[in-house]
Formats: structure tokens, sequence, C-alpha cells
């Protein structure tokens, strides 16, 4: 499935990968050894997370829809 939810991909020393998270879905997160596999994996997560949220009747958030600021 193709999502639009906003992901934040970036390198991380500690954990030796590149990490895509989501910020609109709490937790939802994958690593992969290049920028593609962290990309294919979170698109995965997304699913299940979206899968698991409907499945015990929360909430989920719809993408926002605009670039994401910098904190």
């Amino acid at each position: 499935m193709t999502h639009k939810h906003e992901i934040v991909l970036y390198w991380s020393e500690v954990d030796g990968a590149f990490v895509a998270e989501v910020p609109r879905l709490p937790g939802c997160m994958a690593h992969g050894d290049t920028q593609e596999a962290a990309l294919d994996s979170v698109n995965q997560a997304m699913d299940l997370w979206i899968d698991t949220a409907r499945e015990f009747g929360d909430p989920v958030p719809e993408p926002a829809g605009k670039r994401l600021m910098p904190a």
C-alpha cells in the first residue's frame, strides 16, 4: 500500500543504519542498510501500524499534508 504520511529518513551512527520514522504514527519506524531498504521497511511498518490500530479501534491519524518544520 502507498501511504501519504511524512517520513523522516536519517543515518544513525549508533545503529549503523539508515532509520526511517513516521512522526504522525507514534513508534512507527524502521531501519535498513540503504535508504531504499529503510523506506521499504517503513512502508511495511506503516501497513502493520495502521492495521493494528484499526483492529483495536484506535484512531489512525490523517497525513499532515504539509511540509514538516524543524523543531
